[in-house]
Order: C-alpha cells, then structure tokens, then sequence
C-alpha cells in the first residue's frame, strides 16, 4: 500500500522536477518564426527595390534627378520695401496735429512733415479706442497742378480720412526753425508720449495751450510703389493695445 501510494506520487510530482523540453522547442519556434520574418521582410525589400526599377526602366530608364525633385521656380512678385523710421506726432493743446518722419534720431531735417487737419483733442480720444486709421489721398484728376509726376512726399495737399471720416485737407509743410527746435528737444526719446512744456519750440511760457503733446515712436515705412506708401506704428512688447497707421496713396 505504501509503495504504491510512493509510486503515485513519483508519477506526479517527477515531472515538475525533471527537465523541460518544451522551451527549446519553444524558442526553436521563436527563432523560426524570427528568421521567417527577417526572410519575409528582405523579400518585401527586394520586392520594392525590384519593382521601383521596373518602373524606372518602363518610363524610359531615367531617374529624376535633384534638379527635377526641388520645389518648382516660380517668380513671385517684388515685395514692397520695409524700412524703419521715426514718427512723431505733436501739436498744441488747441492747435492742429503735426506728423513728422525721420530716418534717425539726430535727422535735423525731417524726410517728411505734414500738418493734420484734426485737432489734437480729437486725436487723442480717437486712439483712446486703440485703433486709427488716417487715410491721406491725392487725386491728379482733381488738381490743377501736375502732382502725379513728382515725387510722393513732395504732394502739397492730401485730402484726409480719419477711420472712414474726412475730416479735410493735410498740408506739407517745410520745417522751421522752430520745429528742428523742438525735434532736437525730442531727439534723445526714441519711444515715448508727453508734454512739452510752453516756451520750448513755440510759444510763450506765460502760454498754456502753447504746451505741447507729443507721441514719438517706431514706425514701419512701407513703399508700395511711387504713388503708395504708409507708416505703421510698432508698439512695444509691454504695450501692444495701440494700432496707429497712416496711408499716403496717389490716384490717378
């Protein structure tokens, strides 16, 4: 009885304890299926490689080449000139708005200076709205004098639009002694707004409303053409609510 209840457990328990076979087979079968998919995947290769050769040799035998594979030449248009200027607009308390361009700071001359139609009170509450658009036209058609062949910043009159109002007409103006003054005064500030107390520049000190308000900053200068061009004020990274441009265009 005991030796066959020995027996038993022999025939049990002895195969946990005896080696397994199984894990050669195992890997044996891994190892072949492993090969079987390197064999299958070199065949697809050659299968590709093959057959991108056949299409090759049906088109003619040539391969493009990397003058044929680059992006199509293609003549895009020519893109308007960007240049950087100084803008500065000022003006009395109850005078006219100025608007004065310089290619630098130390510029005694300004490049261009013209004298808004708009009070400086209402420019001021248009761009407490954060955006203005002052559109200056000129029209050859309804001049008498021949402005369409000079040059765009020697226009005398331009008729001003204000964010879609007009608001009437903007003159060139030369600069004076005065006015190259007051643009020195200014000269060290490359961005900023203030006042500029009566008696500098123009007016009296006794004056009040001679005192004077003035915006100076960057601008984007860009030259469309000989009868377009605008100036876009670059706000600075701190302060990106103000949208100022203005628009010199020429019809004809």
């Amino acid at each position: 009885m005991t030796m066959t209840m020995i027996n038993a457990l022999r025939r049990y328990l002895l195969p946990c304890f005896s080696p397994i076979e199984v894990t050669s087979s195992s890997s044996a079968a891994v190892s072949s299926s492993g090969a079987g998919k390197k064999r299958l995947s070199t065949s697809l290769r050659d299968d590709i490689i093959e057959s991108t050769r056949n299409s090759a040799a049906a088109d003619g035998g040539d391969s493009p080449s990397a003058s044929e594979l680059a992006a199509p030449t293609v003549v895009a248009p020519a893109r308007p000139s960007r240049t950087m200027v100084i803008g500065t607009i000022f003006g009395r308390r109850r005078g006219h708005v100025w608007f004065s361009v310089q290619l630098d700071r130390v510029q005694k001359r300004p490049a261009l200076l013209l004298e808004f139609p708009i009070p400086t009170h209402i420019l001021v509450r248009e761009m407490r709205c954060g955006l203005v658009r002052i559109a200056l036209e000129s029209d050859t058609n309804q001049s008498d004098m021949d402005i369409g062949s000079c040059p765009l910043h020697s226009v005398p009159v331009w008729a001003m639009f204000c964010n879609g109002r007009q608001l009437g007409f903007a003159v060139r103006r030369k600069a004076t002694d005065k006015t190259r003054m007051l643009l020195k005064t200014m000269q060290s500030i490359t961005v900023g707004a203030g006042v500029i107390p009566a008696g500098i520049g123009c007016g009296s000190a006794e004056d009040v409303d001679s005192e004077i308000i003035y915006m100076r900053a960057n601008y984007e200068c860009i030259v469309g053409g000989p009868d377009s061009e605008s100036f876009h004020l670059i706000n600075p990274d701190e302060c990106p609510g103000q949208e100022l441009s203005i628009f010199l265009m020429r019809v004809r």
